[in-house]
């Protein structure tokens, strides 16, 4: 099964990302997962469900540890073909 999640981490600063967004990104874009896309307002990620869970969690712990107040977060089933290409 394949996951793709998408979240974003607050407080947000406009000026500088703060902390803990840089520690998120940091976690997703090391875990190997496949159509990593971050961005300032938001950051998506797809792969296969482990490795996917496996980065939400270790996303979650260490951007509250960072200081993030709220983490928005969706993860979606891909069907066949998609996220694929």
């Amino acid at each position: 099964m394949r996951l793709r999640v998408e979240f974003t981490t607050e407080p947000f600063d406009l000026d500088e990302a703060p902390p803990h967004a840089v520690v998120a990104r940091e976690v997703v874009q090391g875990a190997g997962l496949d159509a990593v896309d971050v961005g300032p307002f938001g950051n998506t990620a797809e792969g296969e469900a482990d490795a996917v869970l496996a980065a939400v969690d270790a996303m979650l712990r260490r951007s509250l540890k960072a200081g993030a107040t709220r983490v928005s977060l969706q993860v979606n089933v891909l069907g066949a073909g998609e996220g694929e290409g």
